[in-house]
């Protein structure tokens, strides 16, 4: 059965363990109908097997027309709302970003937490170890959110046999804690930092391997702990959606006011509060560099009219350099996913004055994956040392094999 609709062909095939096509009203996501009315606009989810991802289009019918097939082929339209052209064109770039960040992310994790592991980057322990942390989250994630989620949802074609194991929630569980441990890492580089700078009484104190290690595994234990929730509030099947939920929820969760005061929590912990957290301590720590920098120059004074160097200075100021670009890389690239969570929950609950375009869920989920594997590149442009140990790991297998072949 075909329809005129647009230049583009989707296909609708049928939804999770049925025979049938899926249809969905405007905005919605439960089962509405199976019939097309005549100057009806609807949301049509394209999959096969699974559902898939989600496009509305106006569809214009002479008369009502019922679709009951498994395979409905749309072709050839007038016209296509601009918010879908561009779902297309993100639907486009997807399979090849992902696949792109996914050989980039986990090699560049391995070899982050390799060459810091070394301890030859000019970093203090503390610093390694909130670098090393903050590595391995990144990779737990990339593993499960990217390799295990989002690229087997762009190569469905290719991915049928994991979705019937009924482990989704599981899966939602780690993914969640590894996503909130790689923020609340970061949150604690962040303090660690600020003290550092900024609280000179408590800084021997604080600023040990000792208490890095007992805040990392603090952390971790606390945000596995809070996120087992997610277990009880979403079922074993996957939905796979471009959807802020990774799994189908379980009946009466969606609408439920105490579910959603337990998803706001979560979404408050990670990431609006790291947000704010993140942004009051790097500006108490701008704060007390420009008087510390202030009452150094005064006392220094000045030779033959230029400023001395000065040692103290110069190492805050690559302190901070690393510290603005990790808190300010997190901020950039969790910023469009965390309006668009806190908004989706909004309207389960009924708020829907203002509806974003769906677009930005995709472009957030984009740039939300790109922070799982830029750490590297920002240690690499600002610490040297960082990139004479990367060099010497990338020539070390070419040096190796070099020196082999000359025996």
């Amino acid at each position: 059965m075909s329809i005129d609709m647009c230049s583009i062909t989707f296909t609708f095939l049928c939804a999770s363990g049925t025979n049938r096509a899926l249809l969905l009203k405007p905005g919605s996501r439960s089962e509405a109908s199976w019939t097309l009315a005549p100057g009806r606009q609807y949301t049509i989810m394209e999959s096969q097997l699974l559902p898939q991802n989600l496009l509305s289009a106006p569809l214009t019918m002479e008369s009502p027309t019922t679709m009951a097939l498994p395979d409905v082929t749309l072709t050839r339209c007038a016209s296509i709302p601009f918010g879908d052209r561009i779902i297309l064109l993100l639907k486009g770039i997807q399979p090849i970003y992902f696949a792109f960040l996914a050989i980039i992310a986990v090699p560049g994790n391995l070899l982050t937490i390799g060459i810091l592991s070394r301890g030859k980057c000019g970093l203090s322990k503390c610093v390694t170890r909130y670098l090393i942390a903050m590595a391995a989250a990144d990779l737990v994630v990339v593993v499960f959110d990217l390799i295990l989620r989002h690229i087997p949802m762009v190569y469905w074609r290719q991915f049928h046999f994991p979705w019937p194991v009924p482990v989704c929630n599981i899966h939602a569980v780690i993914l969640y804690a590894a996503t909130d441990c790689s923020v609340w890492f970061t949150v604690s580089f962040t303090f660690d930092r600020f003290v550092a700078i900024c609280c000179q009484t408590l800084k021997s104190k604080y600023c040990t391997e000792k208490t890095v290690v007992v805040v990392l595994v603090t952390v971790a234990a606390l945000n596995c702990l809070k996120d087992i929730f997610w277990y009880f509030m979403l079922t074993g099947e996957y939905n796979l959606l471009s959807d802020p939920w990774i799994c189908w929820e379980k009946n009466g969760v969606a609408g439920s006011r105490f579910w959603a005061a337990i998803e706001f929590t979560h979404y408050f912990l990670t990431p609006v509060a790291p947000f704010l957290l993140i942004l009051l301590f790097n500006t108490l720590t701008v704060k007390q560099i420009l008087l510390a920098s202030r009452a150094r120059r005064r006392l220094l004074g000045h030779t033959n009219g230029e400023s001395p160097r000065d040692p103290e200075m110069e190492s805050r100021r690559k302190s901070i350099i690393l510290l603005f670009a990790v808190s300010g890389n997190f901020v950039i690239l969790w910023a469009v996913f965390m309006i668009y969570s806190i908004w989706n929950r909004l309207w389960w609950l009924g708020l829907r004055s203002i509806v974003p375009p769906h677009f930005v869920q995709n472009v957030g989920f984009i740039m939300q994956h790109l922070s799982c594997c830029t750490n590297t590149a920002l240690y690499a442009v600002t610490q040297r040392k960082f990139r004479e140990e990367l060099k010497y790991v990338v020539k070390y297998p070419l040096t190796f094999i070099v020196n082999y072949n000359k025996r």
